[in-house]
């Protein structure tokens, strides 16, 4: 637009990384996460989780009020007639499992990246974070022609495979073809569950290690919160053997209703409909009260499980909630024995 001899250019604001290609995503969502996460990513053996390693590295003497009894080494008491305590190195390779959720649930959200998108740039940190020499990372993904298996490997090369083909997997609910002249719907396609995932996961973790879930656990929730979920005992399994992660991602539509007037909502895991007016104070009032108590069943199923939590949200920058997370988790493991249980009193 030409004025007083003047040119006016106006420039487009930055495509945010829904908008791009997969590959161009895929050199964003990189970028981003080695910026942000650069003073994290040192060190070769740290990583998401404290905690000791398995390796054997002798005894010791035991300290009352400083060293827990399951570590006792028996053999050596009897030996000395002196309370003994195992101690053990850290792991040199660490494997990690991820179970990455690409069931339709994980295809909603209102911001700039869905909760799919959101479970990619999770798997993005984990993959960095715990990359080093001799690290290996395997995953298993729900789709929504079953779960697809990624062998654990090492390698940059690897990480990015994944995340590619995270980014192009095919969406669990597809444009309903048979007529054009009027709005695609919605086709609900049977997923696998996020229990079948958690068994397949158990399968092929052999070895001790650090095992990512990356879903919303919404997944075959009961109504009832005095009932468990049908994963829940698989998870549980897993954390007797693995350090487990468990990764939540929300949106904040599933949290509150706005006031829009009357709207349709679709279930994307069974295509049910249902019009609501959210005009209405007490619904919003209801819909956020039963969010609320379904996002507290979700922690307490992870809390008894004995799983590490992280929250992440599609509107808030996920890249600053990991760093807090691994830094929290890092202070937690260098504090000593005695002021942690006093912290926790």
């Amino acid at each position: 637009m030409r004025r007083a001899g003047h040119t006016s250019v106006t420039t487009s604001p930055d495509p945010g990384l829904a908008e791009l290609t997969p590959d161009q995503r895929l050199r964003r969502l990189e970028l981003t996460v080695t910026r942000r996460l650069n003073g994290l990513l040192h060190g070769q053996y740290r990583g998401l989780l404290p905690g000791p390693g398995s390796e054997p590295a002798g005894s010791r003497e035991y300290r009352p009020g400083e060293d827990e009894v399951r570590r006792m080494d028996w053999a050596v008491t009897a030996r000395t007639a002196v309370p003994h305590v195992r101690q053990v190195d850290a792991d040199r390779e660490l494997t990690t499992w991820l179970l990455v959720d690409a069931s339709a649930s994980m295809e909603f959200g209102t911001a700039e990246l869905d909760k799919r998108e959101l479970a990619v740039a999770a798997v993005a940190a984990v993959g960095f974070l715990t990359a080093g020499i001799g690290n290996r990372l395997g995953a298993q993904v729900l789709r929504a022609d079953g779960v697809r298996r990624f062998p654990a490997r090492s390698g940059r090369t690897h990480l990015l495979g994944l995340l590619r083909a995270l980014l192009t997997a095919p969406r669990a609910t597809e444009p309903d073809d048979r007529s054009r002249s009027r709005p695609a719907t919605p086709r609900p396609v049977a997923a696998a569950e996020l229990a079948d995932g958690l068994d397949a996961v158990h399968r092929v973790a052999n070895q001790r290690g650090l095992v990512v879930v990356v879903s919303d656990f919404l997944d075959g929730l009961p109504d009832d919160p005095d009932e468990q979920a049908p994963w829940e005992r698989t998870l549980r399994r897993l954390s007797a053997r693995h350090q487990v992660l468990a990764i939540e991602v929300t949106d904040p539509r599933e949290l509150e209703l706005p006031d829009v007037g009357l709207i349709t909502l679709v279930d994307p895991e069974t295509g049910r409909r249902r019009e609501v007016c959210t005009s209405d104070r007490r619904l919003r009032e209801r819909y956020a009260a039963a969010a609320a108590a379904q996002r507290e069943q979700v922690r307490q199923a992870l809390r008894r499980s004995a799983a590490t939590h992280l929250a992440l949200r599609t509107d808030r920058d996920f890249s600053a909630d990991i760093v807090r997370h691994v830094h929290a988790q890092r202070r937690m493991a260098a504090a000593p024995a005695g002021a942690a249980r006093g912290g926790a009193a």
